[in-house]
């Protein structure tokens, strides 16, 4: 079997909390091998770790070497992994790692080939680099929190933390695939043999997510209110979630082809010049009428009957466990074994991973699919220092889990 795309890819992760796990969660979930560095210190180490399921979630199929990096011997086996590593993850608040001597300068000088990459909230350089947040802070700064939830509403976060994992981890996976690319280079273009510093802003990386909004607040097109944008998910009949008899549903008819299957299917053909009706006038009360007499099973056989973008909003263990049945269903179909054999077969939504007691877990995958290469397997959660032998062997074997 071929391996997996970044086998061999040495990434050392300083990094603690969500951003930076998930950035080098993706990288070795496309097989690089990955080495956390943790603090001796419990106490002064990764919060994460006393959430459970997250902490396998964010860890699963990493190493770990426990180093303090205020003690001057610590850094100097720092700075031997340094030596072999591809790339460096970090997310200290800017200026940390130069007053230990560990920044991009030496980082550079001591292994010119290394890609140090750090994810910030608001970036290496700027008033605001030392500046403290959190997620919700950044989605604020960024204009993407005022744009979401009800206009007569307070603005609403999203159920997942958009600025740390859209705004920094992904943008980070791409930086240092994109160094990567430029330091190695292509059959076309030699690579330069070095590396360079990847900064990402959580802050910038979220406002980069206004990829509708934002050319026309840059043209100085009249801001649109909260909840009131076509795909706000508030402000046209069309696009929108309902209450159903036992749950709610999510319509999603933008195109005319679209709502005129929902209306046919009602038997509601005079309801199709109302694609774009408020919510609150007539035919907008009549419409939530029509979704709240029916159940969500209902309305998902509907959804397989007439092609109209509708779906069920599903809670994350229902999400887990219809993708389990979908793929059970997709194995189980005439001619499975021959879509096995193109790459089909590696569509499962979860892997398997150990906790930190043995026990196995299922963990959320990549949404990533190859025709040929595979992901690395899940692998086990590393205790704290549980590769300290790469500290008196650098030349070790990174732990491939």
């Amino acid at each position: 079997m071929p391996a997996p795309p970044l086998d061999g890819l040495r990434v050392l992760d300083c990094s603690r909390l969500l951003p930076g796990p998930y950035c080098s969660r993706y990288l070795a979930d496309l097989g690089a091998d990955v080495v956390r560095v943790d603090h001796p210190d419990a106490a002064r180490g990764d919060m994460v770790r006393a959430m459970a399921s997250a902490f396998v979630g964010l860890n699963h199929g990493k190493g770990s070497v426990a180093l303090d990096l205020t003690v001057a011997a610590h850094r100097d086996q720092f700075l031997a992994l340094v030596d072999r590593a591809d790339v460096v993850l970090e997310s200290f608040r800017p200026g940390v790692l130069d007053r230990l001597g560990l920044g991009w300068s030496a980082i550079h000088a001591r292994n010119p080939a290394a890609i140090l990459c750090s994810i910030t909230g608001y970036g290496q350089t700027g008033p605001d680099a030392g500046r403290a947040g959190h997620d919700i802070g950044y989605l604020a700064r960024a204009g993407v929190l005022g744009l979401s939830g009800e206009a007569d509403r307070p603005p609403l976060p999203l159920g997942v933390q958009v600025a740390d994992l859209a705004g920094g981890a992904l943008p980070g996976v791409i930086g240092i695939l994109a160094a990567l690319r430029e330091r190695d280079g292509s059959p076309a273009q030699p690579g330069s043999g070095l590396g360079q510093h990847v900064d990402v802003s959580m802050t910038d990386g979220s406002r980069a997510l206004l990829a509708l909004d934002g050319p026309g607040a840059l043209a100085g097109d009249p801001a649109p209110e909260r909840g009131g944008g076509p795909l706000g998910g508030a402000a046209i009949a069309c696009y929108r979630t309902y209450r159903c008899a036992d749950g709610y549903v999510a319509l999603g008819a933008l195109e005319a082809k679209f709502w005129r299957a929902w209306c046919a299917g009602v038997r509601r053909e005079d309801l199709v010049a109302q694609q774009f009706t408020a919510p609150g006038s007539d035919a907008g009360r009549e419409i939530e009428a029509l979704f709240a007499a029916r159940t969500r099973d209902a309305w998902e056989a509907f959804a397989v009957e007439h092609d109209c973008c509708l779906e069920s909003v599903l809670s994350p263990a229902e999400s887990f466990a219809r993708a389990d049945e979908d793929l059970a269903a997709w194995r189980a179909r005439p001619g499975a074994d021959a879509g096995r054999r193109d790459g089909s077969d590696r569509i499962a939504p979860t892997l398997d991973a150990v906790d930190l007691d043995g026990v196995p877990r299922r963990v959320p995958a990549p949404g990533l699919r190859f025709s040929r290469s595979p992901l690395a397997a899940g692998g086990s959660t590393p205790a704290t220092g549980a590769d300290d032998a790469l500290l008196a062997d650098p030349d070790t074997r990174w732990p491939e889990r």
